[in-house]
């Protein structure tokens, strides 16, 4: 029987616990043992206020943009829990936009989500994932006198914002959730002894750095970082880690740059004169 490709080796997943079940899943089907390690969590706003407020006047904007699965969940949420859609919800859990209104966002985990409240037709980059590609598509050039909405997490990038509103667009930013340090430190994820550690955003990139010691760093870079993307890698480079992995976006891309890793590193073994 074939060894599976990831068998005997520990994976350190960093995403949010919540949404860390399927590549976790992945990577024990694989016969690695998954570690999570979240260096992110992820909670509602405290003040839902003008998150409901907005909702009740999706109307007023031509193009509403969710920057990510977090702002599909929250935002949905909200949009579903005003009292004008609370019937709707009973019957089906679906959510009828203006017909005016464009839908967008950048990755296909958030496509994803938006499908399943049954909206279809969405805006999405095919390629690259990432602001900057979402603002290359042709949908996205000619927006100006446009009213456009942008549900988020707090803090994050502006570039989205600031490059549709130099093309005309009036913008409303909405934050429908918080992403917050957690309380972790570097002696439990050394006590892992991580053979590989995914870190999936540039912000789970600095709290790992911001978390170890000079002394913890030498032995954590020591083992390989994978990432779903040049910014990240970018991010990782810039504080100090040279062991980073670049793979292709999404689970199925961090899968196969972890599987190729691990055949490397088996073929590597099994050269003459190498010690098993």
């Amino acid at each position: 029987m074939q060894k599976r490709p990831l068998t005997g080796l520990n994976i350190v997943v960093t995403r949010p616990r919540g949404q860390a079940e399927k590549l976790a899943q992945c990577i024990e089907m694989a016969g690695g043992h998954a570690t999570l390690f979240p260096l992110l969590e992820i909670s509602p706003v405290l003040d839902l206020a003008p998150l409901y407020s907005l909702a009740k006047r999706l109307h007023e904007f031509n193009l509403a943009i969710f920057i990510s699965p977090n702002a599909v969940l929250y935002g949905m949420q909200a949009i579903l829990n005003t009292d004008e859609k609370k019937e709707e919800i009973d019957i089906r859990r679906q959510v009828k936009f203006p017909a005016s209104l464009k839908i967008a966002t950048v990755g296909q985990g958030s496509v994803r989500a938006l499908r399943g409240y049954g909206l279809e037709n969405i805006l999405a980059p095919h390629d690259r994932f990432d602001s900057e590609a979402l603002l290359a598509l042709p949908e996205l050039q000619h927006v100006a006198g446009q009213n456009v909405v942008i549900f988020r997490g707090n803090g994050g990038r502006e570039l989205l914002g600031d490059t549709l509103k130099s093309r005309g667009a009036r913008v409303e930013y909405v934050t429908c959730y918080q992403r917050n340090k957690p309380t972790q430190d570097a002696t439990q994820l050394i006590a892992t002894h991580p053979d590989a550690i995914i870190i999936t955003s540039s912000e789970a990139m600095g709290y790992l750095n911001d978390m170890v010691n000079n002394i913890e760093k030498q032995e954590l870079t020591m083992v390989p970082i994978f990432v779903p993307h040049i910014r990240i890698a970018e991010v990782a480079n810039q504080l100090g880690w040279s062991n980073v992995i670049l793979t292709s976006a999404g689970d199925d891309g961090l899968m196969s740059g972890l599987i190729a890793w691990a055949h490397t590193q088996n073929n590597a073994s099994r050269r003459p004169g190498k010690k098993s």
